[in-house]
């Protein structure tokens, strides 16, 4: 039986680009990761509403 590991999400953010898209892994508190794939325009557009947010 294989040994078990918690999963963490535990690591930084990463943001890569794939081919046409773009992929975003948030880690998430309670472990694992959270992954969105964006368009560059949407991209964007979280970018504008983050500053908005964030001031």
């Amino acid at each position: 039986m294989a040994a078990m590991k918690p999963r963490t999400g535990d690591g930084p953010m990463e943001v890569t680009k794939e081919g046409r898209g773009i992929i975003m892994r948030v880690p998430l508190e309670g472990g694992g990761r959270l992954v969105v794939e964006l368009t560059p325009d949407e991209a964007t557009d979280l970018k504008e509403a983050l500053d908005g947010a964030v001031g």
